[in-house]
């Protein structure tokens, strides 16, 4: 899939400009879509902030990031990107703000697009201010960051309270994973190769890992971290949808509502893990002091602003099983935790053995097919054979084939934030959830998160630096299988 330009005069409107997200990943995106001529130059960013909050001073701090994040830095083209900046300062539960951000936009009459990268229950506040200064349209936009909400029902109201102010179509429910280029290449290897697509189903795959790990702890993040936890941060949306787009059928077409519907339909397939099947499927743990990335490393409460008696779980695993034909019995593990040891995301899809061997095999659990699609930190895709090993006995060992393209032919691999920012304002809704994704989703993992509240067990403890706590390494070894760890 080509990405995207922004041919069309845009006004993106940017709350929570000096946050986290802003400064790792949205505005290095926006500026890199500009580095790549993909912005309209009639497009301006409109940097939501604190009232108190000086302009140059803001435009400094943007440079750092972009210097720092971007793709390539230089005086001239930062001087044109940073003209597209337009600070606003803005008390998010006062009309002031509003007042003046209606004046300056409705200047420009350009289609609106509001990104709203502030927590959640914010949502509702910001979009009745929005409509009390008529600054809502039929062209207007709104994008929302996860998690939405912190249950089904604390996502529900929120879906309703923004449902009154915009219609679905103009609703974007953003997960930055699905904007990955490799996810897009996922998509074609199954649905353009029948050597892949005859074989996606329970009678030639064994199992399904999906990893997303981190060596990186909560940082400056407790406020939020403390609240969320790992399930509901990474595994309700991350790593769910990645399911999805591993196990939906093939959609009627690549037209937005037809794929949302397959990944619809592959959430409402999932067997809910509930009652004991919770202690036997789910692993959830908390980082312990350790050495990561070669430093010694404090446990996570012990860390800046987290509860001395925290039960909030850095690492959940569990074992997730798919109701329907295709995938009858075939397991698919979810991780995802910080602290780990390697910082990476991968979909690993470990095909069934030969049903026998006619060669001498000392390791024959390491002779069967994998399919890895890597999406972090470097995309790619690789083939796990079998060949024969060089010389006169017939001995074989496993290769790996890279799928990827040759480095001639490849430039720089855009953000998957570039993605999702060119498309969210070009109104292509494809790589974003629909409402029943995301209800369906909560509605899947809210019985987790109710045993654990209701429950005395607490997060099992795992050295910083590790693959997580012991139980998750028997979530799949009582199962006969091992976690692909390649480090």
């Amino acid at each position: 899939m080509r990405m995207p330009d922004v041919t069309e005069p845009f006004e993106l409107v940017l709350f929570g400009a000096k946050g986290d997200l802003a400064h790792r990943k949205l505005i290095p995106a926006l500026y890199n879509l500009h580095v790549d001529g993909r912005l309209s130059e009639q497009g301006n960013i409109w940097a939501i902030t604190r009232p108190n909050t000086e302009q140059s001073a803001y435009i400094e701090q943007v440079k750092d990031w972009v210097r720092k994040l971007g793709a390539e830095f230089d005086e001239k083209t930062w001087k044109a990107f940073s003209q597209r900046i337009k600070l606003v300062g803005v008390d998010l539960y006062k009309a002031a703000g509003y007042s003046k951000l209606a004046k300056k936009l409705n200047a420009s009459g350009n289609p609106v697009v509001y990104y709203c990268a502030v927590h959640s229950r914010l949502y509702p506040v910001i979009c009745e201010q929005l409509f009390a200064h008529n600054l809502i349209t039929e062209h207007s936009a709104i994008v929302l960051e996860k998690p939405i909400g912190n249950d089904y029902e604390s996502g529900m109201v929120i879906n309703r309270r923004v449902a009154e102010f915009f219609e679905e179509s103009q609703i974007y429910r953003i997960d930055h994973y699905l904007g990955k280029e490799t996810v897009q290449n996922l998509l074609a290897l199954r649905f353009a190769n029948s050597i892949f697509e005859h074989q996606w189903n329970q009678r030639y795959i064994d199992h399904i890992q999906i990893t997303i790990s981190e060596t990186v702890g909560v940082e400056q993040r407790a406020g939020f971290y403390e609240g969320t936890g790992a399930l509901r941060d990474m595994l309700q949306n991350h790593l769910l949808q990645l399911l999805c787009m591993t196990a939906m059928e093939p959609p009627a077409s690549m037209e937005a509502e037809s794929v949302r519907e397959e990944k619809v339909k592959v959430l409402k397939a999932l067997k809910p893990i509930v009652g004991a099947d919770i202690s036997e499927c789910v692993v959830r743990g908390q980082y312990g002091e350790g050495i990561s990335e070669g430093e010694m490393v404090p446990k996570y409460k012990d860390e800046p602003g987290v509860d001395t008696h925290s039960t909030t779980e850095t690492f959940v695993a569990l074992k997730a099983q798919i109701d329907n034909w295709r995938w009858s019995g075939v397991p698919f593990y979810l991780r995802t935790g910080k602290r780990l040891a390697k910082r990476a995301c991968e979909i690993v899809v470990q095909f069934k053995e030969v049903p026998h061997s006619i060669f001498e095999m000392q390791h024959k659990k390491t002779m069967a097919n994998k399919l890895v699609f890597h999406l972090q930190p470097d995309e790619g895709v690789s083939l796990q054979l079998c060949e024969k090993r060089v010389g006169n006995h017939m001995q074989v060992r496993p290769m790996v084939l890279s799928l990827n393209q040759s480095d001639q032919d490849k430039n720089r691999v855009p953000e998957a934030y570039e993605r999702l920012l060119a498309d969210a304002i070009n109104r292509n809704p494809t790589l974003f959830l629909r409402e029943d994704e995301l209800m369906t989703a909560w509605q899947w993992v809210d019985p987790i998160l109710n045993h654990w509240q209701t429950s005395d067990q607490r997060p099992d403890t795992y050295t910083a630096g590790s693959w997580g706590p012991a139980a998750s390494t028997l979530l799949l070894a009582k199962d006969g299988r091992l976690w692909e760890e390649n480090s």
